[in-house]
Parts: C-alpha cells; sequence; structure tokens
C-alpha cells in the first residue's frame, strides 16, 4: 500500500533533519536500545548507567556545553571518535550485548554511550 500524493510532495515540504538528533537516534540504535533494555532489567547496570549519566551532565557543564542535543551528539561523537581510534569501534545497531551480566562487564565507552542515550531519552531529544 503506498500513497500517491507522497511521490509528488514538494522536496521543500520534507522535515528538515536536524544533525545532532540523527547522530543520537544512531547511537540509540547502536546500543541505547539494548542497554537500556537490559538496565531496565538489572538494577546494578541501572545505577551505573545512572552514574555515567551524572558524569557526562558534568563534564558537558565543565565544558560550557548544555544538556541539549547539540551538546549530547558533540559528546558522543566524540567518545565514538576516541573509541574508534583506539580499535574498540562501537556495535552497529543489532550487534550491542543483549544480557545484563554482558552489559556489566561492558567497556567504559560504551557505558557513557548507553548514558547519553539515556538522557537523550528522558529529555524527549530522541
Amino acid at each position: 500500500m503506498t500513497n500517491e500524493f507522497l511521490a509528488f510532495a514538494p522536496i521543500s515540504a520534507a522535515p528538515a533533519v536536524d544533525p545532532a538528533r540523527a547522530l543520537l537516534d544512531e547511537m540509540m540504535a547502536r546500543v541505547g536500545v539494548d542497554g537500556l533494555a537490559a538496565a531496565l532489567g538489572d538494577a546494578g547496570l541501572l545505577a551505573q548507567v545512572d552514574q555515567h549519566a551524572a558524569a557526562v551532565r558534568d563534564a558537558l557543564h565543565h565544558a560550557g556545553r548544555e544538556v541539549d542535543a547539540d551538546g549530547l551528539a558533540a559528546y558522543a561523537k566524540s567518545i565514538a571518535a576516541a573509541a574508534e581510534r583506539m580499535g574498540r569501534p562501537v556495535p552497529q545497531p543489532g550487534h550491542a550485548y543483549i544480557s545484563g551480566s554482558a552489559w556489566l562487564a561492558a567497556e567504559w565507552h560504551l557505558m557513557r554511550l548507553v548514558a547519553v542515550c539515556m538522557i537523550a531519552e528522558s529529555a524527549g531529544l530522541l
């Protein structure tokens, strides 16, 4: 089933893509969904994600950045780039850990990115 009118919609009617929100969406797909689902099922993991979220907020505050889509995206981009340089790339969507025990042993950068996703989700940025 298709919408015949959609094919003729002017390009200017297409919504503008916000690069910051697009990056946050990507991080949510790569680690946020699986990490947050695991955290919701494990109180200890949720506590760790909360601690990482507090550290993210502090880092943004000390950098003079807002805890908004732009600030969170810039932070996530720097974490992902550093991880890539160290040979520890962020997993592609559908390839992150699933179990709470695996997330409890996850590397620091993955936990930070899950925390960014948690902040973004709770702020209604996704």
